[in-house]
């Protein structure tokens, strides 16, 4: 064997030592939370949000109050920071407002929704939701299942452009009217579209979500776990031996992770009352994320259950 040269001697310390970074640099990555970027901006969110339909609908019973503290604190600890509500929630904005003053967050988006028929009243629907949830501007203004949606969109147009609000977007939930919402994301200057996408109810992935990504439109998906019906359907049964392989440890991640590895989605928002379902959500912020032929074939399991 030749004798190495000075250059050859130093190259191999140099392999070695980047070698002994891998582990390290892996593990790094593995501990950072999941984020995708906004399209139009850049600005990156983690891809597990929080919904509060149902969930933050408690009024101003205090053990209540203080128990959806507890799930928001475990939202925030784990890396969360999308909160979505709407007026049509009851007195889920007003309960985020409160639990947001307690605990002061570093750092949230927000995100709620305007939902009235009549189009003149966008900036008082605005202002209403500001005052709920107690901050001096949303991140993120919906129109909710596009009611009303074009007097809303082009007020809330004037808004972004005066700085009055971040991001604007629209919504829709059950899978319905997805013809209108193609129709908006095709010609509307659009920063978010929220629609409903888990493992199960996958009609947007035939054009919306080509649509969207196409036009550089961020997705937030609703409803992904159906209401709870999946947890109903296949919480009793067993994950399958390769579930690690797709980065779930439980039904909870192995949903959610089926959604936002889809390359359109931006951010998924589950909603939950307990802490430790919380802490399940979060889970799916965490570690890889399935391929597309891993997505094909956690899909195909639940088909075949």
């Amino acid at each position: 064997m030749p004798p190495l040269d000075r250059r050859d001697f130093l190259a191999g310390l140099l392999a070695v030592g980047a070698m002994s970074r891998i582990p390290a640099l892996f593990a790094a990555e593995e501990n950072a939370p999941l984020t995708r970027a906004i399209p139009a901006s850049g600005e990156t969110l983690p891809v597990i949000g929080m919904g509060t339909w149902r969930t933050f609908n408690v009024g101003r019973d205090p053990a209540l109050l203080d128990q959806r503290q507890r799930v928001l604190e475990t939202f925030f600890a784990r890396g969360g920071r999308l909160i979505d509500a709407s007026p049509m929630y009851g007195t889920a904005e007003a309960v985020v407002g409160e639990l947001l003053e307690r605990l002061s967050p570093d750092a949230r988006f927000a995100a709620t929704k305007v939902w009235t028929g009549d189009e003149s009243a966008t900036r008082e629907s605005v202002a209403n939701s500001q005052a709920l949830w107690r901050i001096p501007r949303f991140d993120l203004m919906q129109v909710h299942n596009l009611v009303g949606w074009e007097g809303h969109l082009e007020t809330l147009k004037a808004m972004k452009a005066a700085g009055e609000i971040r991001y604007i977007g629209i919504t829709t939930s059950h899978g319905r009217r997805h013809a209108d919402v193609e129709r908006l994301l095709a010609r509307e200057p659009l920063d978010f579209v929220q629609l409903t996408y888990n493992i199960l109810d996958r009609e947007a992935e035939a054009r919306l979500l080509p649509l969207a990504q196409e036009r550089g439109i961020a997705v937030i998906a609703n409803r992904p776990y159906q209401g709870g019906r999946l947890f109903d359907r296949f919480q009793s049964r067993p994950l399958p031996d390769w579930a690690e392989e797709v980065g779930a440890s439980n039904w909870a991640e192995y949903f959610l992770k089926f959604i936002v590895s889809h390359p359109a989605l931006t951010c998924a928002i589950p909603a939950t009352t307990t802490v430790e379902h919380m802490r399940e959500n979060m889970g799916a912020l965490y570690g890889r994320l399935p391929d597309a032929a891993q997505r094909q074939r956690m899909a195909n399991h639940l088909e075949d259950l």
